[in-house]
């Protein structure tokens, strides 16, 4: 829940900030130079992009959620076996071990979000990222696909 909230507070500000540079964006333009027109038009590019990419990230976020909410259904959440260090870190040689055994069964069934959303919790755990995120996309792709 917290997270929830941290993503609701944090969207709302990029909403402000995205009104704010807009309206000087139209104040640039309404001044009617060709600079300032220019600038104006450059300035509203920003929000544009910046709400795009807030739409398309809620987006995923709200897809990955749903496939957690489907997989705790069906009782196939990956259950956290990871052995950490007294500093509360994940002890590496614990992460690789679960991670190899979700990549075998990744590559066991490559067609089944299932597999590639425990994947990508593995590469979550395993602090890669980008890693995780592309393979949350997959499952999220394999889902949409397979209904």
């Amino acid at each position: 829940m917290r997270a929830k909230i941290s993503y609701a507070i944090t969207a709302a500000a990029l909403v402000v900030y995205f009104v704010l540079v807009g309206s000087r964006g139209v104040l640039l333009i309404e001044t009617g130079t060709p600079l300032t027109v220019t600038f104006g038009v450059a300035v509203l590019i920003l929000p544009v992009i910046g709400v795009w990419f807030l739409w398309k990230n809620t987006e995923f976020v709200r897809d990955a959620n749903r496939l957690a909410a489907l997989l705790d259904a069906e009782g196939g959440l990956p259950v956290d076996e990871l052995k950490r260090l007294p500093s509360g870190r994940v002890d590496r040689d614990s992460a690789d071990e679960v991670f190899a055994r979700r990549k075998a069964e990744t590559e066991d069934a490559p067609d089944d979000w299932r597999s590639w959303f425990r994947l990508a919790v593995a590469y979550h755990d395993a602090r890669d990222t980008p890693r995780a995120r592309k393979a949350m996309q997959r499952a999220i792709a394999l889902h949409k696909t397979s209904h």
